[in-house]
């Protein structure tokens, strides 16, 4: 497990001081059938207020562009965004696959049942109702769930809006709830980031994952990972991962020298 303080370098190269993650990195690059995950928000682009303006960083999604054009190598955006938010955004697709609502839209079209449309609406007419209680909450409506939102809210009232939520509508029969970096998800789809993690590696076939995380709901990912595997937490706070670096270029960097080390291994094939 990581420390709980961040280990990158500040620099022209945010690795240099980092040789278990190099070494970890340049035998992750030499396996047969790659798998190359990561989240979206706080990973490859920097968290901001405004959910609508976190771009991402252009050396990141170049990076990842490069990796999904090698031979065995499968690149996945494994978010808490909704698909068609985060393809905005990323302004990525085909081949790169896209995994939003924190694995509840792994398949192109999500299909809820009746009693779930059903749930899902009376969550947001209880949650529209809650919000306009506490000030600088807010509300945000994805295909299988609702978010609140508490960033933009003072301390102490974003605490009481994630109270409020968790003894309410997070607590009714059917809803799962997820927690974040000041957000509350509740969904009517019963997935998180390991689940789908898991049904990407069995689908590709991967000999080997990597996945760079930031947030609580990407524990779920670095726990179903293996030894053959490599876990990146971005960021301060508790993790599973078995790396660590500091913020948005850093992982970025991750990426990039993964790329570099792939081409050369797969070339090496040819």
């Amino acid at each position: 497990m990581a420390s709980p303080e961040s280990t990158s370098a500040a620099g022209a190269d945010p690795l240099a001081s980092e040789p278990a993650l190099r070494g970890a990195l340049d035998q992750l690059a030499k396996v047969h059938r790659l798998l190359v995950t990561s989240d979206y928000d706080g990973v490859l682009a920097p968290i901001v207020t405004d959910p609508a303006r976190a771009f991402p960083l252009p050396a990141g999604i170049d990076a990842l562009r490069s990796l999904a054009g090698l031979p065995s190598t499968t690149v996945a955006l494994l978010s808490g965004r909704a698909r068609a938010d985060l393809a905005k955004l990323a302004e990525l697709g085909p081949p790169v696959r896209l995994v939003g609502g924190h694995g509840a839209e792994l398949t192109e079209r999500l299909q809820l049942t009746d009693e779930q449309a059903a749930l899902r609406e009376r969550l947001a007419t209880a949650l529209a109702e809650l919000v306009a209680d506490y000030p600088g909450a807010w509300l945000e409506a994805k295909p299988a769930s609702l978010v609140v939102h508490t960033r933009t809210a003072a301390p102490e009232v974003g605490a009481a809006a994630r109270a409020a939520v968790h003894a309410g509508p997070g607590s009714w029969p059917g809803v799962a709830l997820g927690t974040g970096k000041e957000v509350v998800e509740l969904s009517v789809v019963s997935a998180n980031k390991g689940t789908a993690l898991a049904a990407l590696r069995t689908e590709t076939g991967a000999d080997a994952v990597l996945f760079l995380g930031d947030d609580v709901t990407d524990e779920n990912a670095f726990a179903v990972l293996g030894d053959a595997d490599v876990g990146v937490k971005v960021g301060p706070g508790e993790t599973r991962a078995g790396h660590r670096v500091a913020d948005p270029p850093a992982a970025v960097a991750v990426l990039e020298f993964l790329r570099e080390q792939r081409s050369g291994a797969v070339a090496g094939r040819s």
